[in-house]
C-alpha cells in the first residue's frame, strides 16, 4: 500500500509541475499529501459528521482527545487517508469494535480497513489521540494554538486558516469537503468557559475540575473554521430582525471590557448585518447565530463564531487603510471577518491557491459597506486608496494541489479587479443581482475559481475571462500604451494575456466614450484623454 501512496505522489508532482512553475514554487511530499484534494485516498469517502471531543491542559499546553468521522464511502476502497500534525500521538483508531492498522507519512495518516469498503455505504471510525499542538508564534498569520493568560485566568485560542485544522486535531484536512455537521465537546479548567462554533447544546460538569462545553452547527463547515476560545469571559446578547427573522446575536469579551463592548458593538454589528443583507443577500447561518469572541490575536472569521481582537477602535487598529478617510468611520474586524460568513465560509474554495474567491470580494466588501451608508463616491474612494497597498510581486493564484496560496494582494489587488469589472458592466443593478446570486447558487458549497469565472460570464452574457486571467495568473496589471499624435491618440493593450481586449471608459475632450482597444493600435480623435480612475490599470505614454 506504502509504494501504492508514492506512486500516486509522483504522478500527481508531475501533474501539477506547470502551474508550480508559473508560481516559482518549490514544493515538498508533505505539501502534496496535504494539499492534493483529488488523491483517491481522501476521493474514496465523503465525511458527513464530525464529533469532536478534546480535552486542553494548559499547564503543560497538551491535548486529549479523540474524533468520531462519519462517512460515506463515494467507491469501493479498502484504504483512507485523514490527516493529523505528525507531533501528536495516535492512540488508537477504531471501527466496528476493533482497533485499525494505519500508517503515517509526514502528516497524513493512511487507515487500513481488513473488508473492502463498499460504495455508497455508511461508516463511523474514531481516532483517539493526544500530545502537544502546534503553538502560534504570530497569530492569526502563523497559527496554531495560543496559550496565554488574562489576568490569573488562563486565556486559550486556536488560528489556523492555512496551517490546516489538522494541526491540533485529526480530520480530512482539505476545504474540498465540509462536513454536514459537527459536534464539538471542549473541556477546559471549570474557572474559565469554552465557546466554539454554533449553538450551546449543554455544560457538564466533572470531578476532576474541568467542564465539557458542548457546541453544535447544523450547517456544513470547513475545518479551518472549528474554533477554540477559552477564559473567564463576560456574556451578552442581541438580536437583529433580519432578512430571515430574528438572527441571535452573542458577545464573549473580557470582563473588564464589558461596558465599551456593549457600546461598540451596537455601533457597527447590525450597520454591518443591514449592509450584508442588502448587497448579498441573508446572512447564511441563522440557526447557529452570530457571534463575536475577543481573542489575543486580530481577528478570525470562524463561522458563527468570529475572533475579534480590534480593541475596540475604528479602521484596523485605529489605521484606515486606505488613506481615504473612510476607513476610520467603522470597525475594519468587524466588517471583513463578518464579510467572510459570506465569501469564505457559506462560498468555500476546495483549493486554498483560489483564495483569492474569499478575500477578494470580502475585501470589496468594505468598499460595498461605505458606498451603503456614505454613497457609491465614498466606495469608490476607499477600494481605489487601497491600491496603495498593492504589491504585484506574483500571482494571485497560487500553486494548486500542495496547500498553498498566491500572492497577498488577493486583498487589495483583487478588490479592485471586482471594482474594474463592476466599472466595466456598468450596471449596479446586475452587479448587485451577481453577488446576492453567487450566494444563493453556491450556498454552503465548495467551489473553484473558475466556477466563479463562469457564472460570471454566464450572468453577464460576457466573456471577462482574460480580464480575471491577466489580474489573478500574472503579477502584472492590464498596462495601456497611450500615444499622443497629431490630432489625436492611438493606444493599445500590452499585457501577458494574448488578444487582452478588456474595453475602457475614457473622456475625449471632456466627454465620455468607451473605447474597445485590442493589442493592436487604435486611433481616436482628441486633444484630451482621460482613462475612468475606477479602472484599476497602469497607462504607459509612449
Amino acid at each position: 500500500m506504502f509504494k501504492d501512496i508514492i506512486l500516486f505522489v509522483l504522478i500527481f508532482i508531475s501533474g501539477t509541475a506547470y502551474s508550480q512553475l508559473l508560481n516559482d514554487t518549490k514544493t515538498t511530499l508533505a505539501d502534496s499529501l496535504r494539499g492534493d484534494i483529488n488523491s483517491p485516498y481522501r476521493t474514496c469517502y465523503d465525511v458527513n459528521f464530525y464529533h469532536l471531543k478534546v480535552k486542553i491542559d494548559a499547564d503543560n499546553q497538551n491535548l486529549t482527545g479523540s474524533n468520531i468521522f462519519q462517512f460515506t464511502a463515494t467507491k469501493n476502497f479498502k484504504t483512507l487517508q485523514f490527516d493529523l500534525l505528525d507531533s501528536l500521538h495516535i492512540n488508537k483508531i477504531t471501527h466496528e469494535g476493533k482497533n485499525l492498522t494505519f500508517t503515517r507519512t509526514h502528516h497524513a495518516v493512511f487507515l487500513n480497513f481488513p473488508d473492502s469498503i463498499r460504495k455508497n455505504s455508511k461508516h463511523t471510525f474514531e481516532v483517539y489521540y493526544q500530545g502537544k499542538p502546534k503553538i502560534a508564534k504570530n497569530a492569526p498569520w502563523d497559527g496554531g494554538f495560543t496559550f496565554t493568560k488574562h489576568q490569573d485566568k488562563d486565556w486559550i485560542v486556536t488560528s489556523c486558516q492555512g496551517l490546516g485544522a489538522s494541526s491540533w486535531w485529526p480530520n480530512k484536512d482539505q476545504q474540498a469537503d465540509e462536513v454536514d455537521s459537527m459536534l464539538m465537546s471542549i473541556s477546559v479548567p471549570k474557572d474559565i468557559m469554552n465557546v466554539s462554533n454554533g449553538q450551546l447544546r449543554s455544560v457538564e460538569n466533572h470531578p476532576d475540575g474541568y467542564n465539557t462545553y458542548h457546541w453544535f452547527v447544523s450547517s456544513p463547515i470547513n475545518n479551518y473554521n472549528v474554533a477554540v476560545n477559552a477564559t473567564n469571559y463576560a456574556h451578552f446578547k442581541d438580536v437583529y430582525k433580519g432578512l430571515k427573522g430574528n438572527l441571535s446575536l452573542d458577545y464573549y469579551v473580557l470582563p473588564e471590557h464589558l461596558e465599551i463592548a456593549k457600546i461598540h458593538f451596537e455601533a457597527d454589528v447590525k450597520r454591518m448585518l443591514q449592509a450584508f443583507e442588502h448587497w448579498f443577500g441573508p446572512y447564511p447561518f441563522y440557526k447557529d447565530g452570530f457571534k463575536l469572541i475577543e481573542t489575543p490575536y486580530l481577528g478570525m472569521e470562524h463561522q458563527s463564531a468570529i475572533a475579534y481582537g480590534n480593541k475596540f477602535k475604528k479602521g484596523y487598529l485605529g489605521r484606515d487603510l486606505s488613506g481615504s478617510g473612510w476607513g476610520l468611520k467603522w470597525d475594519f474586524i468587524i466588517v471583513h471577518e463578518a464579510g467572510h460568513e459570506w465569501f469564505g465560509n457559506n462560498i468555500t474554495t476546495q483549493d486554498i491557491a483560489d483564495m483569492w474567491v474569499h478575500e477578494s470580494f470580502t475585501n470589496y466588501s468594505e468598499s460595498l459597506f461605505i458606498e451603503y451608508y456614505y454613497g457609491k463616491k465614498a466606495g469608490a474612494e476607499y477600494v481605489i486608496g487601497l491600491r496603495n497597498n498593492v504589491q504585484n510581486d506574483k500571482p494571485i493564484i497560487g500553486p494548486y494541489g500542495v496547500n498553498q496560496e498566491g500572492s497577498a494582494d488577493m486583498y487589495y489587488k483583487g478588490a479592485n479587479m471586482l471594482h474594474t469589472l463592476r466599472t466595466i458592466i456598468n450596471n449596479d443593478t446586475l452587479w448587485r443581482n451577481l453577488l446576492t446570486g453567487l450566494q444563493k447558487d453556491f450556498a454552503l458549497k465548495t467551489v473553484t475559481g473558475n466556477d466563479i469565472i463562469q457564472y460570471i460570464n454566464q450572468k453577464t452574457n460576457t466573456d471577462f475571462s482574460k480580464v480575471f486571467q491577466q489580474y489573478l495568473a500574472y503579477k502584472n496589471i492590464p498596462v495601456l500604451e497611450l500615444k499622443k499624435e497629431k490630432k489625436g491618440f492611438s493606444y493599445r493593450w500590452n499585457c501577458d494575456v494574448a488578444n487582452f481586449d478588456m474595453p475602457l471608459q475614457v473622456s475625449i475632450n471632456k466627454k465620455p466614450l468607451l473605447l474597445k482597444p485590442t493589442t493592436s493600435w487604435q486611433y481616436v480623435q482628441g486633444t484630451t484623454f482621460i482613462v475612468d480612475a475606477n479602472y484599476y490599470i497602469e497607462i504607459k505614454k509612449i
